[in-house]
């Protein structure tokens, strides 16, 4: 039972939005029955108005046969010449009727009316064939084709009516629509299957992957190595990727962490041996060997806090603003030094502010200490990157004694307090944010020319 006061476990820091898997299955379970509804509503209408058509087409066929042996008798009353084909006009109460009225004349019907006549149109002024329904026999739904003609030798416009019980006709639609219906309850069932299917096996790489990432949780893989599909695989390298940006990260720190050790571990055995020895300057000995070790953990430092922030996109410094920064802190330091300042002032670069002061600080106050009193730096925007280049008037360094000034430790002029760590941080932290420092000739001042390049923020 957890207590009150238990962390959560890192599963339940998460809020789950639902399962991909039931979401697609939903989806497709949603629009394949929209689709079938919508279908089989068009597929109803088309295949019932075919049975109403063809059952219309009988009814006009026989109405066409009436009108063809019907003829006006010796005493003006109409009748049949020869009777029609289907028996079920001579079998009372048969489902199938017809009927001839005029305007004055008694309704001339077939004998299955028998006792029951067929109601006339009230209003029937042309000649064209009209189909209707009617429910006036009890019980006995009616589809009715009717048609207004005159004979010859009469004036009087009759009314051919055949009529035939809707029941076949009720029937064979409600037949077709229980086809209908069951054939699309099976097809969307299968659909909706199939697209479960399909989502299980679509889905089925994301598993493998997290088996993999399972096993490299527990120690037995490095990486994810197993071959999955493309679109699965851009997510993989990307996980790949961070797996060797943390490995990366953490061999950078455990090697950080020995040199720190390593670069500690000489003065504190200075220090050490001094106290043991009881060495009259043992005052002095700490007090340098402890600001070497303060320069080194500086270093240190630097890069670690350099590290922890190059993977974030948003780092974004004003290099001018920096500058002023910088530029006030040096004057302050060394007021006979003249510097100056020229360039882009709305420019950017892709690091922090702090590393930014850390590294302009470092090479403008080198300028400073190391130069004639004249420093000048220009900021210029290089594609890419933003490229600043800090001159003194100073006496230069020798092409060959340049790289090996970034070296830690490293110093060509000892009269002057320092510990040589400056570059070498300034380098250090440079290359983890993707750019570049070089030391140059200055064409104008005759001195050291740094060419700092260093990766620029997009606006």
């Amino acid at each position: 039972m957890k207590t009150a006061n238990q962390a959560p476990t890192w599963r339940s820091q998460f809020q789950s939005t639902g399962s991909l898997t039931r979401r697609m299955i939903l989806t497709a379970a949603a629009w394949i029955t929209i689709l079938l509804i919508g279908g089989g509503a068009a597929l109803d209408r088309v295949l019932v108005n075919s049975v109403e058509q063809n059952f219309d087409n009988q009814l006009e066929y026989v109405l066409t046969a009436m009108i063809a042996s019907a003829e006006i008798g010796p005493d003006g009353e109409i009748r049949m010449n020869r009777p029609l084909g289907d028996q079920r006009f001579l079998e009372p109460n048969s489902g199938l009727y017809w009927q001839i009225t005029g305007k004055g004349a008694m309704p001339f019907p077939s004998r299955s009316l028998w006792d029951r006549a067929l109601s006339a149109p009230a209003n029937h002024n042309d000649q064209a064939v009209h189909f209707r329904n009617s429910n006036e026999f009890a019980e006995e739904p009616l589809r009715i084709a009717e048609r207004a003609i005159k004979l010859p030798d009469s004036d009087i416009a009759w009314t051919f009516m055949v009529a035939q019980s809707r029941d076949s006709l009720d029937q064979q639609i409600i037949e077709l629509r229980s086809v209908l219906v069951t054939s699309f309850l099976l097809l969307g069932l299968g659909l909706i299957i199939l697209a479960a299917l399909q989502t299980f096996y679509g889905l089925w790489p994301l598993r493998a992957v997290r088996k993999a990432i399972a096993q490299m949780r527990s120690g037995r893989e490095s990486r994810v190595t197993d071959a999955l599909p493309d679109e699965v695989m851009p997510m993989v390298n990307e996980l790949n990727a961070l797996l060797d940006h943390n490995e990366k990260q953490a061999e950078e720190s455990r090697r950080h962490a020995g040199n720190l050790a390593h670069a500690l571990k000489t003065p504190l055995t200075v220090i050490m041996n001094s106290a043991t020895a009881q060495s009259p300057d043992l005052a002095e000995t700490v007090i340098r060997e402890a600001t070497t070790m303060r320069r080194q953990v500086d270093h240190h430092l630097a890069r670690a806090r350099a590290v922890g922030r190059r993977g974030h996109s948003h780092s974004r410094a004003q290099v001018w603003d920096s500058l002023e920064s910088v530029e006030r802190a040096v004057s302050r330091l060394y007021s006979h030094v003249r510097l100056d300042m020229a360039g882009d002032k709305e420019i950017a670069a892709r690091v922090e502010r702090q590393d930014l002061d850390e590294m302009l600080g470092n090479l403008i106050e080198n300028a400073a200490k190391y130069g004639g009193g004249s420093v000048f730096v220009t900021v210029e925007d290089a594609g890419d990157f933003v490229e600043m280049l800090i001159e003194d008037d100073g006496k230069g360094i020798p092409e060959g004694e340049r790289e090996r000034l970034f070296d830690r430790g490293a110093r060509l002029d000892t009269g002057k307090p320092g510990t040589g760590l400056g570059l070498a941080i300034v380098r250090d932290v440079v290359e983890i944010y993707g750019g570049t420092v070089r030391l140059e000739e200055s064409e104008d001042l005759g001195g050291l020319l740094v060419r700092l390049r260093l990766p620029k923020a997009i606006s």
